[in-house]
């Protein structure tokens, strides 16, 4: 039988609590519900509101994964949802992780989170954007940490407040808290900085997904930016070789970074990290950190802006 537990007053059934999940690392289950269980205030703050896309990889990174929107079956009734509309195939639902209880359930399909750019009380209006900073090999996530100073800049002169995260997987996530704006603008808004970037990095940076453009590039990948797109949340496991956490990083650690062990982060570490920085996007959190995009205006590439060795801690 599955044991029982119950969290918060809710009865959960976890099972299977010591199959290995990362072989690499021997990582089991069981020790993947505790991650999640410690981790549960900062996860769950940046889950909050938005509806739930899951990457499951419940026989381990090297079994079958598959990705899910909809609500999965046999999901307990008191586990939120919400209704999400679809452009094509009409309104569906999906779940809102808003306690442990529900994170816990989460925990034992095994799975990816994923959120999109908006909350469920406002379909398509983002309060973040988003750049998805994606080394092509040989390229890592070292040249990834360049393209995000150029963009750091660029946005401050924006009047931007951006924050940073590794995915996870190869690259770099960097998240900017927006005042309510249609998903529409803001992929705009992303797609010329990207555009941007490639002209003043033409070396580095890449704004197309074209494959043979990308290697030994960093691609800016502004698309998730789109209400249909979501992204990997912060504090996620991975669906990697070893329990990888797209964990959130200073300005500091980008510009002090010269091999990409410097920026890979195991699930193990992150409780040190919270208790060495606190949550490091809890800014993101705060409604007063949204500033409004700029008026729109025709892309043009810029020159690089002038830059000191390393760009101060966002607060």
């Amino acid at each position: 039988m599955s044991p029982i537990t119950v969290v918060e007053g809710r009865r959960l059934s976890l099972t299977n609590l010591d199959k290995v999940l990362y072989p690499g690392t021997g990582t089991t289950k069981g020790e993947v519900l505790h991650y999640c269980t410690t981790t549960a205030g900062p996860l769950l703050s940046h889950l909050r509101d938005r509806p739930l896309s899951f990457l499951r990889y419940p026989d381990g990174p090297d079994g079958q994964r598959f990705f899910t929107k909809n609500v999965p079956p046999g999901a307990p009734s008191w586990v939120k949802t919400c209704e999400v509309p679809h452009s094509t195939s009409g309104p569906t639902r999906q779940v809102l992780l808003q306690d442990l209880p529900s994170l816990v359930w989460a925990a034992n399909l095994v799975v990816e989170l994923h959120t999109p750019q908006w909350t469920c009380g406002a379909p398509g209006i983002a309060d973040r954007l988003v750049f998805d900073l994606d080394p092509g090999a040989p390229a890592t996530i070292v040249e990834c940490c360049t393209a995000a100073q150029w963009l750091h800049d660029r946005l401050a002169a924006d009047g931007l407040d951006v924050h940073a995260k590794t995915s996870g997987a190869k690259g770099l996530h960097l998240v900017v808290p927006v005042e309510p704006t249609p998903a529409e603008r803001t992929t705009a808004y992303a797609k010329t900085l990207a555009v941007e970037a490639a002209a003043a990095l033409p070396e580095l940076v890449v704004h197309k997904m074209t494959k043979t453009l990308r290697p030994g590039k960093v691609f800016i990948d502004f698309s998730q930016n789109a209400a249909a797109k979501t992204t990997a949340a912060a504090y996620t496991l991975r669906a990697r070789d070893t329990p990888t956490v797209s964990a959130p990083v200073t300005w500091e650690e980008i510009a002090d970074c010269t091999d990409p062990r410097h920026l890979t982060f195991l699930f193990g570490e992150i409780a040190a990290r919270l208790a060495r920085h606190g949550d490091l996007l809890a800014p993101l959190l705060d409604p007063d950190r949204a500033r409004p995009l700029p008026a729109a205006r025709p892309s043009r590439a810029r020159a690089r802006p002038q830059r000191s060795r390393s760009a101060p801690d966002s607060p």
